[in-house]
């Protein structure tokens, strides 16, 4: 797909199937070809209804079918032993906190597919670091020591303000170059400190899935997909020349509902 594709979906969860079955078809090839891949998950209600609808495929003892293969056509089966799985932003809060991006992704996905613990590289949570800025270089650490340098997917929210991961509008992190990962303050959203990837580290990827459902973001994703603001209002305008840029929306959120 080129550039800016978009997938409308009726509702969230047409929506969370035709992502998880792409995302088994990608990664799938991607161990076709004898490579690791690796992976960044997000958060959100959407990212839930996508890690289930992934794990119900994966466990699911006939092959799964690839999205746009008729009946009877290639098939695909993923060995999560060998998925690396990184996140883009995360709440620093307790490790055992509901709020945690990593504790949904478990919950809803991880700890049903066999995934290799040494593989999952989650975010360092209060237990973990002492601030959040410690925290932030923590993980920047990790993401040097075993991140290949690109993702094979990322994928990513928007919220109604335009926000994505944890890098809001208006907010100095949007404007921070020189690490991979920040910690942010202040966040408009609680909790107000969290972790996230910074632009350039968002932008290492080969193909990068915005998930989107809800007629309240319609707007944040026109003005992010047709680049009316700069990066600064709008933070994916800065990740529009991505390999891959693929929008995966609800009616709502593409502004027919």
């Amino acid at each position: 797909m080129s550039p800016g594709d978009v997938v409308v979906l009726p509702d969230q969860q047409g929506l969370a199937e035709t992502v998880a079955r792409d995302l088994l078809e990608r990664l799938s090839q991607a161990q076709e070809r004898g490579e690791v891949p690796q992976i960044g998950l997000t958060g959100g209600s959407v990212a839930d209804a996508v890690h289930r609808e992934v794990a119900r495929l994966s466990l699911t003892p006939d092959p799964v079918e690839p999205a746009g293969h008729d009946e009877g056509g290639p098939v695909t089966r993923v060995d999560w032993s060998r998925v690396d799985v990184f996140w883009g932003d995360e709440r620093f809060v307790p490790p055992d906190d509901a709020e945690r991006n990593e504790k949904q992704a478990r919950e809803a996905l991880l700890d049903h597919v066999g995934v290799d613990p040494e593989r999952v590289h989650a975010m360092p949570s209060t237990a973990d670091a002492g601030d959040v800025h410690a925290a932030a270089v923590q993980y920047a650490a990790r993401l040097r020591a075993h991140g290949s340098g690109a993702f094979e997917v990322l994928m990513l929210g928007l919220g109604p303000d335009g926000h994505l991961a944890s890098l809001f509008p208006g907010h100095r992190e949007v404007g921070v170059h020189d690490t991979p990962v920040v910690g942010v303050t202040g966040s408009p959203k609680p909790p107000p400190e969290r972790i996230s990837l910074t632009l350039p580290a968002l932008a290492r990827t080969r193909a990068l899935w915005f998930m989107v459902s809800g007629g309240e973001k319609a707007e944040a994703v026109a003005r992010t997909r047709e680049a009316t603001v700069g990066a600064d209002e709008a933070p994916g305008v800065a990740l529009l020349s991505a390999p891959e840029v693929r929008w995966y929306l609800d009616d709502a959120a593409a502004g027919r509902g």
